[in-house]
């Protein structure tokens, strides 16, 4: 293996949690999940010799797993509707019920705005989501809101009621 190859996997491997992320918001089936993964790592491979380090190694492979995901679900042979998406819970082991009525709250999003959000909660700074989202920082910040206002409405209508 050759030491740009060990960079590479050393690099997925700290951040694979971004590409389970990325398709858990996005992709509803397991044999979706397990192909999507390995065509991000593929599509992450031929990419990384253009990596050039201008931005972290997270946020390019943040991009990559979005744009990757968000072609897949553009195909046609691809059968999986929002409703999917917005009704699944799968609790995850260790996760509270807060978050988890945040997390299917946040599914219910259009696919920008999931994706800001996610960033966002994620730590991410306005200036490497408004990159990622290819937007300018103001935009960014008016959308951010709005998304956080949306979701707060949504939590208080599914946790209690209030609207």
């Amino acid at each position: 293996m050759s030491a740009r190859e060990k960079e590479f996997t050393t690099q997925i491997e700290q951040n694979r949690g971004i590409i389970f992320k990325v398709i858990r918001l996005y992709v509803n089936h397991a044999e979706d999940e397990r192909d999507l993964y390995q065509e991000i790592i593929f599509q992450a491979w031929k990419s990384y010799e253009r990596f050039e380090g201008r931005s972290k190694f997270s946020t390019w492979l943040y991009r990559i797993s979005l744009n990757t995901v968000l072609t897949f679900r553009r195909r046609p042979d691809v059968v999986e509707s929002r409703e999917d998406l917005t009704g699944l819970h799968v609790a995850a082991p260790g996760v509270s019920d807060e978050a988890e009525a945040l997390y299917t709250a946040i599914r219910k999003l259009n696919e920008i705005d999931r994706m800001i959000i996610t960033l966002h909660l994620d730590g991410y700074d306005n200036e490497e989501i408004a990159e990622i989202a290819g937007l300018t920082k103001n935009h960014l910040a008016v959308k951010l809101h709005r998304i956080k206002e949306n979701l707060i409405k949504t939590l208080k209508t599914s946790m209690y009621g209030v609207a």
